[in-house]
């Protein structure tokens, strides 16, 4: 079972959404961030990005940002950016990208059923950033961006879904990114007790992405127990599995480790069948190609295990070439290896090694829903940087008062 529930969304007016909503507060740089305040002093990246308000060399997780965090948020408030809705809803978010179109439930979930296992995970998390998503949410005494929570696709919730968001919307704006985000509110209440009802029929949702901000809503929940409030849910877009994209997350490595690209070449054959190619994009799983001495390669795996971690194509290139060959035996510290979210194209990939500040790069096949779903019900987790979802899920879209 599944527990959801509507909340009073603090929002944009219907009219300023396009100024206001902002990229997720970790797909940006500081100097980014600092632009988009620059072009757009309404932005909420003001919010999620403190440093892009304070001098330059401002320590992002200082006691100054984090109060920052809390002023500029009453400001926006104050200064009418951000209203909140008179009654509890439920609210439907969509976004269309080229062909790509995804809809998804935002409602807030239960703490208690996360941290019980009933919404699963499949990444660690870091206790540095679990700190800085508690001291931001303790600023603004708010969740501010959603968790992506992934469902199992069922005709109920599925039906409910597609059927409200052909009604007319709140808003609907397409951002820089040329991303079409669109919102609908669901008030009435027959609406929110048929949506009620049909989440509870869910055996489990899934975190897609942001690990983190789940985390520490569960952290605050723990903090503040037995103190009223609404800190026991946390804010979360839910979507059908079959709708979302996963796009790859490429790798490219600084140097090679002592090889010459010959040898290199030479062991990566022990496990993969090699051959120069001109199709920088892999088929399928299992498939990789390399970019490496001006040359793509393809690479197809032999011998894939028969398990959900070590049978991923991320787990197989850790395993087979990154540790043993190139000696990252951390991906999540190592400095000589940049991991590169598929938005970007295998062009990237050959800028990067063409320009010399990296001597080998691999471009993987996505990730499937299928596999993150299995790992995350075998109780396993992936390794880093397996998925890179798109679209992102925008900041101040409908958030969640804690108070």
């Amino acid at each position: 079972m599944s527990q959801i529930r509507p909340f009073r969304a603090v929002h944009a007016p219907n009219a300023l959404a396009a100024d206001v909503i902002a990229p997720p507060y970790d797909v940006m740089s500081e100097s980014e961030a600092r632009a988009i305040v620059a072009a757009n002093p309404r932005s909420f990246v003001r919010v999620s990005r403190p440093e892009a308000v304070l001098p330059e060399g401002t320590d992002s997780h200082s006691r100054l940002a984090y109060d920052t965090v809390r002023n500029e948020y009453l400001g926006l408030k104050a200064a009418g950016l951000l209203v909140q809705d008179p009654t509890e809803s439920y609210y439907l978010y969509g976004q269309k990208m080229g062909d790509h179109f995804q809809v998804g439930l935002v409602a807030c979930f239960s703490c208690e059923e996360y941290d019980e296992g009933l919404i699963k995970k499949h990444e660690h998390t870091r206790p540095d950033k679990e700190k800085d998503r508690v001291e931001h949410i303790n600023a603004s005494n708010a969740q501010t961006g959603m968790v992506f929570l992934a469902y199992r696709d069922t005709p109920a919730l599925n039906a409910l879904i597609a059927s409200h968001a052909q009604r007319t919307p709140e808003w609907r704006v397409t951002t820089e990114d040329d991303v079409e985000h669109t919102l609908w509110r669901l008030a009435d209440p027959s609406d929110v007790a048929a949506v009620t009802a049909a989440a509870a029929e869910l055996p489990a949702t899934y975190v897609a992405d942001g690990h983190h901000r789940s985390a520490a809503a569960s952290i605050i929940h723990r903090m503040r127990a037995g103190t009223p409030g609404r800190h026991g849910w946390f804010l979360a877009g839910l979507f059908p599995s079959s709708a979302l994209q996963i796009l790859a997350y490429n790798r490219a490595v600084k140097d090679l480790y002592g090889h010459t690209p010959e040898s290199l070449l030479a062991a990566v054959r022990a496990h993969f069948d090699v051959a120069a190619t001109t199709e920088p994009v892999p088929p399928g799983r299992s498939h990789y190609t390399m970019y490496l001495g001006g040359v793509w390669y393809s690479l197809k795996a032999r011998n894939i295990p028969n398990d959900p971690v070590a049978g991923l194509d991320v787990s197989l290139l850790q395993d087979r070439v990154l540790r043993p060959l190139l000696g990252i035996e951390n991906p999540r510290t190592d400095k000589r290896i940049d991991f590169i979210g598929g938005i970007r194209g295998w062009q990237e990939l050959k800028r990067l090694v063409d320009s010399g500040s990296h001597a080998v790069a691999f471009h993987m096949h996505p990730t499937s829903m299928d596999q993150l779903l299995a790992v995350a019900d075998a109780g396993e987790v992936m390794p880093p940087k397996s998925t890179w979802f798109e679209p992102k899920l925008r900041d101040a879209v409908a958030m969640h008062e804690l108070e």
